[in-house]
């Protein structure tokens, strides 16, 4: 921090003060507006087929805690080897990297159409092509984080980690209302079909960006060891990291306990899924572009995020029925949003170029390579105790983090002259 006790921020994360301001100026990017584009469509066909994947396998089996194995197996390979594919991000082309994977995604979708419209989409069917996709995400998904950062200047690099968040929470309200719409009217396999096509979107969109930054080689170590060394030593990028540790795993099992909800607790069909889907992820837009109109993400804005979150779960167990349900997990959508931007904005902002890439794939790591443990224990907390008692867990690991991040402090590091969230 500087002499007056302001945040300061690296040459290469300062936020914008003569130029463009708010949550929409890295859309001034030609190349990032393309790929923004590419990911709307590509990210809301894959919450389109989540969903019916979600819906169908409760048909086919009729048990929560299934559910809860079937979704967990895909984040499996993420939870062995994710840390591997930040390496592989920091030292391949990542827009040569992003189209074998799109790609790969693209097939994978186009199997499970297939699949489903011959009627053999059978649990082991699906089972098998979420494992496949989840070793694609090893490498996809840091790859897709570290990208954002060379598509725009440096000082709108904040804006760009939001808006990258709105496109995925984007996806979220478009993917699942659309997907609610087709299971009550032609059932879950158009879906698969819709998913398949719109990795075309993506695919287009990557062959013609020409990012404006280019890579640096790994420095310090090109490995795993060496970044896990890198976030340690500085209090602003474990401390986001630990945060979502606990969270990830406990409280971001939406997808577990949303079908239960809405099936026995609540009564209603796949359009009620939908419904409470849809109210989440719209809260997740609004969460996530309330995080672009933020300079600089503090400490206090991670506790009160985490804090929120927290209550928006605590709020969504005791709700009497499903308009309640909806306006709590419309409030959650916004909270739990905000913190996993505010997150992710912190360890973009604060990641040195040849880093950006491992470090991002410990925070996929922690975000989405927990899910295989995450979802499996929500699945049996669901069946011992219901939907409501898994949002309760959530609501504690959601108070816990915000607690740990209030209370711990460590040695400060000389990067902490970058960032306010040490004091």
């Amino acid at each position: 921090m500087d002499r007056d006790g302001l945040s300061v921020m690296p040459e290469t994360a300062r936020a914008p003060v003569a130029r463009r301001r708010g949550t929409f100026r890295a859309l001034s990017s030609r190349p990032f507006r393309r790929y923004f584009a590419g990911q709307v469509a590509s990210a809301s066909g894959t919450f389109l087929q989540q969903t019916a994947i979600g819906w169908l396998v409760l048909q086919l089996t009729h048990s929560p805690s299934t559910l809860g194995l079937v979704l967990a197996v895909g984040g499996i390979p993420s939870l062995l080897f994710g840390p591997w594919g930040g390496a592989l991000a920091d030292r391949i082309d990542l827009r040569r990297l992003l189209l074998a994977t799109q790609a790969l995604y693209a097939v994978c979708a186009g199997l499970l159409w297939v699949l489903a419209a011959s009627g053999h989409a059978s649990v082991p069917a699906i089972v098998a092509i979420n494992v496949v996709s989840g070793v694609v995400s090893i490498a996809d998904s840091p790859a897709r984080q570290a990208f954002v950062s060379a598509l725009v200047p440096p000082d709108d690099l904040a804006s760009a980690v939001s808006l990258n968040g709105v496109v995925v929470n984007g996806a979220r309200v478009i993917g699942p209302a659309l997907a609610g719409a087709l299971i009550v009217t032609v059932g879950t396999t158009p879906c698969f079909a819709v998913n398949a096509v719109s990795y075309l979107a993506v695919i287009v969109a990557l062959l013609f960006v020409r990012p404006i930054a280019t890579a640096r080689r790994p420095a310090g170590g090109s490995g795993v060891r060496a970044a896990l060394t890198y976030a340690r030593g500085r209090e602003q990028l474990w401390v986001p990291l630990a945060m979502m540790a606990l969270v990830g795993l406990l409280a971001f099992n939406f997808a577990v306990i949303l079908p239960v909800l809405a099936d026995r607790t609540l009564h209603g069909g796949g359009g009620t899924y939908s419904l409470l889907s849809t109210m989440l992820s719209i809260g997740s837009v609004a969460g996530s572009l309330a995080v672009g109109l933020v300079r600089h993400p503090r400490r206090r804005y991670l506790v009160a995020a985490a804090t929120a979150f927290g209550v928006g779960l605590a709020s969504t167990a005791v709700a009497p029925g499903t308009l309640a349900a909806c306006v709590t997990l419309l409030v959650t959508g916004v909270a739990a949003f905000c913190f996993v931007t505010l997150c992710s904005t912190t360890l973009q902002l604060h990641s040195s170029p040849a880093f950006r890439g491992r470090v991002m794939a410990l925070w996929v790591f922690v975000y989405l390579g927990t899910t295989p443990i995450g979802s499996a224990l929500t699945g049996w907390i669901v069946s011992a105790g219901g939907p409501r008692a898994a949002l309760w867990v959530g609501a504690g690991a959601c108070l816990v983090a915000a607690l740990i991040a209030a209370r711990v402090r460590t040695p400060p590091h000389p990067d902490d002259a970058y960032t306010d969230l040490a004091r």
